[in-house]
């Protein structure tokens, strides 16, 4: 099984969202083949709690704007460490970038495909200058 035509669409906006907020390390796995609750998941990162936020308020605006979708449950959102937002079809998560170094959500995925992004909405990569 791979991930719907629906779930992929909602990749692309989710991450080109995130892209807009500055996220760093976007990444999207295919884990309908592993889960069956979801059908991919979208990783991003954030330097600091209130960008963090500001990825997630733009995440869930363009979902809605452009696709028309709603998170079903939202987690995490009071600490702005790590917000889980869950649109059934995708899962995004939002962490801050100590949480997804200390977390390694990716080693987790790592044997589901990857889901390849548009080069506008991959985010920005950590350089050595961001971990100073």
């Amino acid at each position: 099984m791979t991930a719907t035509d629906r779930a992929l669409e909602l990749v692309e906006v989710a991450a080109a969202a995130a892209s807009d907020k500055l996220a760093q390390e976007i990444v999207a796995y295919d884990v309908s083949d592993q889960l069956i609750i979801t059908d991919a998941f979208v990783l991003c990162s954030a330097p600091n709690d209130r960008q963090v936020r500001s990825v997630v308020d733009e995440v869930e605006e363009q979902l809605r704007v452009q696709s028309g979708a709603k998170p079903v449950r939202r987690e995490g959102e009071r600490d702005g460490r790590w917000v889980l937002l869950d649109y059934a079809d995708i899962v995004v998560h939002i962490q801050h970038e100590e949480e997804r170094g200390y977390y390694g959500l990716e080693r987790l995925w790592k044997d589901c495909p990857e889901i390849e992004l548009p080069a506008n909405a991959r985010g920005a990569e950590r350089t050595p200058l961001d971990e100073a």
